[in-house]
């Protein structure tokens, strides 16, 4: 089995800039795509971030010029560099992990707070 371990998130004045890394633990055969989410209260968890097994990228659209994904394949981890960061930018983050045959493994979640 797989399990992803978040780390990087924190309190950030606005402006300012993350890194939030994942990393995978356990063998990870057939993977598809790696992906960063996010979830406001009351509402389902939003696609921030992927990347997939072809290093293909795509990003929400507020994000886009801000953020970038990349992969550590070596390592098995995923990063969310976070740059010129807002309060709208404030949410509980999630690893993602998806593999070739639809299987799904999620991470337990880093708060992201910027403020002031």
């Amino acid at each position: 089995q797989v399990t992803l371990v978040e780390s990087g998130g924190g309190l950030v004045q606005p402006g300012g800039s993350l890194r939030l890394s994942c990393a995978a633990s356990g063998t990870v055969f057939g993977l598809a795509a790696l992906g960063w989410y996010r979830q406001a209260p009351g509402k389902e968890r939003e696609l921030v971030a992927s990347i997939t097994r072809g290093q293909s990228t795509n990003y929400l659209d507020s994000v886009k010029g801000r953020f970038t994904i990349s992969r550590d394949n070596a390592q098995d981890t995923v990063y969310l560099q976070m740059t010129s960061l807002k309060p709208e930018d404030t949410f509980v983050y999630y690893c993602k992990l998806t593999t070739i045959g639809g299987h799904e493994y999620w991470g337990q979640g880093t708060q992201v707070t910027v403020s002031s």
